[in-house]
């Protein structure tokens, strides 16, 4: 060991000896023996040994110094101490001079000693301490100790250094007289500065340039002088602060000071000023705590934030511990516990590192923390020391120069008044994460390097203040995790915003995972899991090395992309890369689940991800400024996506796309669909790995009993956010990735895109293409998409835009979802603006053609879809329906629902696709007349249909064509709501004359009926006409009058059973039988069939034949059409037979008179002149 001058420790000049041990008794183990012997100098404290002011400020000490200087002398007999030996040192002790100076010394100067008797004992230890003489009583006390301690071995004696070294060396001294013996003259030494080798040498001009006490006795207490060094300690912490105008210590000075701060750490008697300033704490908080290995300071720093502590204990605490923060060393039992595991893993030997740095505590846990990270064996104890100093800086932010320094005007200005138990520290996270204004850069990086020495996030027991405003909820939520487990924060995480999570809990987690989530390596189980992954395929460095290439923010992007992005996703792969190789780049299965959870987490708040804050810090001002709740900003960003910057609308965009992948990255959204998804997707939602099955499992329960407003909002709203992008929806990207890429390029929008694809697969269809354009797992997918969509009128952006103003005016109560408010707008088309009717008819248009996008009809009528149509195509599902609409097994409300798609489809030829193609050929023959009138933009309400109604009277129509217009006939006649016509120009009528019939709502056909009762009665001229095409239509086939079809249903049975139906033959039997008086018709069937022939003439009457054919038709579809045929037959044949009989006369009389002719002629050349 170097002497005072030669090393950059402080050595202590301990001389210190004890002559009776040497030289009265020999006796090395009696250290507490007779003090003094008459050949010692130091047997008393001479004046010149002294300080000679002292014998002139005190004349009676001075006298009594002679005396001292006989043999045996002890302090004891001092008249200046008496009394104050007498009142605090035990009798036994009196005898002993060391005993009884480390009785007095520990005593407060001002208020217990005498000033004469400080002065004494001030110069009893100087002389003590100042014999090189003494030295060989520890050389013959330690004579083993020395030997074995190879650098106290080598010291020169005479000159004072060999006591330093041992004292330097105390800890590993064994031998209990030596180490009994040092220990005294430890204390002993520690008392005053000027007691330790070389420091007032040192630090003399810094004691003066701070005004930390005088260099000389008479200028301060000399008892009091532990303060000079407690006052250089501020000095030091003020300089590492860089506070304003703070003294540049010189460095002999500052390794000094560290020197004695580190010697005096493992008994607190030994930090004089500490000491005196924390004995009643001690006394309060410590009192069974033994001294010595740095146990009392460990025992006040625990209760440095309890409310009793005394501020002066807790001021000289908090600068011991800003020391320890500047060298781990000032820590015995840190220092002590972490030796070995320090070497092991290289702590101290970084050559890149200036040795002022490798002191450092942050240093220190920086470097055992990666060790423990990467799997090293560090001892518990070095943990547990490790652990006690990580929940020391997050409780007291002034431990750390840099917070201090960087963060002053935060402090200031946001974080002033709270300083114990981590608040102020909190309190700045809040204002890093944006919370309450900006924060400056530097005291951002100083918080995030803050937070990594700590690292909290490897036991939340080291956060205070999270600890303590979380313990119910980890009591509650989390107690089947083991205490101090790293997935506790997960736990908390997770309950976020549930009922069992406390505010205060909340705000304090989500400031401290605010700056875990811009460090990967911050999250323990993520780093343990994935370090492998992240060398492999990030490039990352150690656990506390920086990466230029890879920073800490970015190493968690790049295990995302590969942990959600395959090659046929678009995750790109160096040039020639195999299969085998294309494994290799894909992450582990136990880090991707660990990617999953931190995904899931930082869903519930958008400055939980870095990337997406730092983009769009920006657009969340100017756009989600009032969206301040769970989740709502990353709403509102998705909302507003094609407003965003577009830094911002690529991550934003990146995140949806992940989310349509895994949903369950959305916590908040699956903590409120908990119970559908129980009951309906727990299957889908098992499977850890999510391919969008349980967004679309979720979408098609929507609407069930179990489904709560929440998860009906959350789900519809990531269809609103899907329908801007088809990359948003994961199954139908993965599955129409190349068609869209083909068939519709530079298309972007979900909605533009399933049109342009349904657009091409309906034109192969009707066109009955040999190979379809779209893939078959396209077409699959895009059905899904189809009914999707056809759900809620917000997925379809230009039919919502189209028709929002109606909805306000025409459905402001109505819900969005289940296709509502699309069959509000449906139900009210006539009252709709122009561009709003059109697109909607376009929708029935697509829906008559395709059913199952009739969300409405395919909800209501699931359960008979079952029954009816099990075997039926999903285009034939309406016809099916139908044909069994009547059934006494039919729902209601399903029948009501058919009868609104009849309703409908009746309103325009258009909107029956089985009609349009079975009379592709009869429209445009008969009724073109009523098309070119019409625009395309307009309905032809019903005209075209009436138009061919009648052509089926006439009995004109093509077969095929004229079998559907039955149909239509059939269906109307039971429900006059089905002829469009009828209901335009009758609905006075029918509430005059009818409202009984029309309140019924039976369709039985007795509006109908009615209206061809009072025909007589209406007035509307219109409606009259459409009564008397009914009547007309009704000629043509006896089942397009349900009434009077009903009545003879018997006779027909029994009478007309042979004869066909259709083109008038049956209702001709009736009416053949009703005039044959052989035959007996049921009364009711007489009756309705005499009513119909008055109804008949009259209609005669009142609608004349418009033309010949128009009579002929009548004729040949009048019910008495034998008979009319027959007077016909018989007027022709009167007429042939006259025709004869004028003939033969007119051929009599022009023979008569070409015979006169001839004989004129003959007379008149006979008398002409030859």
């Amino acid at each position: 060991m170097a002497d005072c001058i030669r090393v950059p420790l402080l050595l202590v000049c301990i001389l210190s000896a004890l002559h009776q041990i040497r030289g009265e008794n020999h006796n090395p183990g009696k250290l507490g023996g007779n003090a003094d012997n008459p050949h010692d100098p130091a047997g008393g404290p001479g004046p010149a040994a002294g300080n000679p002011g002292a014998a002139e400020r005190n004349p009676g000490a001075g006298a009594s110094l002679v005396r001292r200087r006989s043999a045996g002398w002890k302090l004891a007999e001092e008249a200046v101490c008496r009394d104050d030996l007498t009142r605090l040192c035990p009798k036994h002790s009196w005898n002993n001079n060391l005993a009884v100076l480390e009785c007095l010394q520990d005593k407060k100067e001002e208020t217990e000693i005498a000033t004469e008797c400080n002065h004494l004992l001030w110069n009893y230890k100087l002389n003590l301490t100042t014999d090189p003489k003494f030295e060989s009583v520890a050389v013959e006390v330690c004579k083993t100790t020395i030997s074995e301690i190879k650098e106290c071995a080598a010291e020169e004696l005479g000159k004072g250094y060999l006591v330093s070294c041992l004292v330097d060396h105390r800890s590993n001294i064994s031998d209990y007289q030596c180490n009994q013996y040092i220990t005294k003259m430890t204390t002993i030494v520690f008392s005053d500065y000027r007691l330790i080798c070389g420091f007032m040498d040192k630090c003399r001009d810094d004691i003066n340039a701070l005004r930390c006490g005088s260099v000389s006795t008479g200028e301060k207490d000399i008892h009091s002088q532990g303060e000079v060094i407690a006052c250089l300690e501020k000095g030091l912490v003020r300089e590492a602060e860089e506070q304003l105008g703070a003294h540049v210590i010189k460095d002999n000075c500052k390794k000094a000071i560290m020197r004695v701060a580190e010697l005096s750490s493992d008994d607190f008697h030994l930090d004089r000023f500490l000491y005196f300033a924390c004995r009643e704490d001690r006394e309060r908080f410590c009192e069974n705590t033994l001294a010595g290995e740095g146990r009392v300071y460990k025992c006040l720093f625990n209760h440095k934030f309890e409310e009793v502590m005394s501020e002066r204990c807790r001021e000289a605490l908090t600068t011991r511990q800003k020391l320890i923060a500047q060298d781990y060393k000032v820590s015995y039992s840190l220092a002590k516990a972490c030796k070995s595991d320090l070497r092991k893993y290289r702590c101290s030997v970084d050559t890149n590192m200036p040795r002022a740095r490798e002191a450092r505590l942050s240093y220190l846990l920086l470097c055992l923390e990666s060790a423990v990270h990467r799997g090293r064996v560090v001892s518990g104890e070095c943990q547990g020391e490790m652990m006690d100093y990580r929940r020391m800086l997050m409780e007291d932010f002034s431990l750390s120069p840099e917070i201090v320094l960087q963060c002053r005007s935060e402090i200031e200005g946001h974080c002033s008044g709270l300083h114990r138990k981590g608040r102020t520290l909190h309190c700045l996270m809040r204002v890093g994460r944006g919370d309450m204004g900006t924060i400056d850069p530097n005291c951002q990086r100083a918080l995030q390097t803050l937070i990594q020495e700590a690292d909290p996030g490897a036991d939340y027991r080291i956060d205070r203040a999270l600890n303590e405003a979380c313990e119910s909820v980890i009591q509650t939520a989390c107690k089947h995790i083991r205490n101090g487990d790293p997935m506790i924060l997960s736990c908390l995480m997770e309950h976020l915003y549930t009922e069992k999570m406390v505010e205060d809990c909340e705000h304090r987690l989500l400031e401290l995972q605010y700056f875990i989530a811009r460090d990967w390596k911050l999250d323990p189980v993520l780093y343990k899991k994935c370090q492998g992954d992240a060398s492999r395929l990030c490039h990352t460095h150690g656990w506390n090395e920086t990466n230029e290439v890879m920073p800490p923010g970015a190493v968690f992007s790049c295990l995302y992309r590969h942990a959600y992005r395959s090659v046929e996703q678009g995750r790109r792969l160096p040039n020639g890369a195999s299969d085998a190789e294309s494994q290799v780049l894909t992450l582990s299965r136990d880090c991707k689940l660990e990617v999953q959870r931190i995904l899931h987490q930082r869903a519930l708040d958008v400055k939980l991800d870095p990337e997406l804050q730092r983009r769009c810090m920006t657009d969340l001002g100017k756009w989600c400024s009032e969206k301040t709740e769970a989740g709502q900003e990353l709403e509102c960003l998705q909302d507003h996506l094609e407003d965003l910057v577009s830094d911002c609308r690529e991550v934003v965009g990146n995140l949806t796309e992940l989310e349509s992948e895994d949903i369950q990255i959305e916590a908040l959204l699956m903590r409120a669909c908990e119970p559908v998804i129980q009951s309906y997707c727990h299957e889908v939602a098992d499977n850890q790995i999510d391919t969008g099955d349980l967004m679309e499992c979720l979408v098609q329960n929507k609407h069930q009993k179990e489904m709560n407003e929440k998860c009906a909002v959350g789900v519809t709203h990531f269809q609103l956010v899907q329908i801007k992008d088809f990359r948003f929806s994961y199954k139908f990207k993965t599955a129409c990735k190349e068609d869209v890429l083909k068939l519709c390029p530079n298309i972007k929008k979900k909605v533009d895109v399933v049109i342009c694809l349904s657009t091409t697969v309906r034109n192969d269809t009707l066109q009955d293409a040999k190979e379809q354009r779209v893939s078959v797992k396209c077409r699959k997918q895009l059905r899904v998409e189809e009914v999707e969509m056809s759900e809620d009128i917000r997925l379809d952006p230009e039919l919502y835009d189209s028709c929002k103003q109606d909805i306000a005016q025409l459905c402001p109560n109505v819900a969005y979802g289940n296709a509502q408010v699309i069959e509000c707008l449906k139900e009210n088309k006539r009252q709709l603006n122009s561009r709003c009717h059109q697109r909607i008819f376009k929708l029935q248009e697509v829906e008559m053609v395709d059913p199952e996008l009739d969300y409405q009809l395919m909800r209501v009528c699931k359960h008979m879809i079952r029954r009816f149509c099990r075997e039926s195509e999903g285009k034939n599902v309406l016809q099916c329906l139908k044909q069994n609409k009547n059934s006494e097994l039919m729902d209601p409300k399903c029948k009501q629902m058919i009868t609104k798609r009849q309703i409908t489809q009746n309103t325009d030829y258009r909107l029956n696709p089985v009609l349009r193609k079975a009379c592709k050929a009869d429209i445009p023959k008969f009724c073109q007349s009523i098309l070119s009138k019409a625009t395309a933009d307009t309905e032809l309400e019903g005209q075209v249909i009436s138009c061919l109604k009648l052509k089926y009277a006439d009995q004109r129509l093509s077969p095929d064509c004229e079998d559907q217009i039955r149909v239509i006939l059939q269906e109307s006649a039971l429900d006059y709501r089905l002829d469009p016509q009828l209901q335009i120009h009758c609905t006075q009528e029918i509430s005059r004359l009818c409202p009984e019939e029309a309140a019924a709502q039976e369709q039985t056909g007795q509006v109908e009926e009615c209206l061809k009762v009072n025909l007589l009665k209406i007035k509307q001229e219109g409606c009259k006409k459409e009564v008397l095409n009914m009547l007309k239509e009704s000629k043509a086939d006896i089942f397009v009058d349900p009434v009077l079809h009903t009545a003879c249903a018997l006779d027909i049975k029994h009478h007309c059973a042979a004869i066909p139906p259709g083109r008038g033959r049956q209702m001709s039997c009736l009416m053949e039988a009703l005039q044959d008086k052989r035959v007996r018709l049921q009364p009711e069937c007489k009756k309705r069939l005499q009513d119909r022939i008055d109804m008949w003439s009259y209609a005669a009457k009142v609608a004349p034949a418009e033309g010949f054919s128009d009579l002929a038709m009548q004729v040949m579809t009048s019910p008495s059409k034998n008979y009319i045929l027959t007077v016909i037959g018989a007027g022709v044949a009167l007429l042939f037979l006259m025709g004869l009989f004028c003939g033969r006369f007119t051929k009599r009389v022009t023979q008569e008179l070409k015979d006169r002719g001839r004989c004129i002629s003959s007379c008149t050349i006979l008398s002409s002149p030859a």
